[in-house]
């Protein structure tokens, strides 16, 4: 199995779970979550690249992989995503290459397409 789709499995099944809690505060972030990256006055493809920067400045590898895959899944291109990683490095500095170097491996496993 894929780095990609272990990650796709584990998220799925985590999240059900996380649906089971009764607790109103994860589940209006969850939905708030889902609703902010609909295309809205920004496209989907947008704000998933958005998404992508903000998580790699933030050193989240999850939300890294997470939002490759949307950008993936709505169109973004693989120079797209190339010019917002360099957006990212510029704004996070080194700290951001490792999460460069396993992004730039995962976009190699999604076989992107130009």
């Amino acid at each position: 199995m894929s780095r990609l789709e272990e990650f796709k499995k584990f998220r799925e099944e985590i999240n059900q779970e996380i649906e089971k809690i009764d607790n109103q505060t994860i589940k209006r972030f969850f939905a708030l979550d889902n609703q902010v990256y609909k295309e809205g006055a920004l496209p989907e493809k947008t704000k998933e690249l958005l998404g992508l920067v903000a998580s790699m400045v933030l050193r989240c590898d999850d939300c890294i992989t997470y939002h490759l895959w949307q950008a993936q899944k709505v169109g973004a291109s693989k120079k797209e995503v190339e010019e917002t990683m360099a957006v990212a490095l510029v704004v996070g500095g080194s700290i951001v290459i490792p999460h460069m170097r396993r992004a730039v491996e995962l976009i190699k496993e999604m076989d992107w397409k130009e």
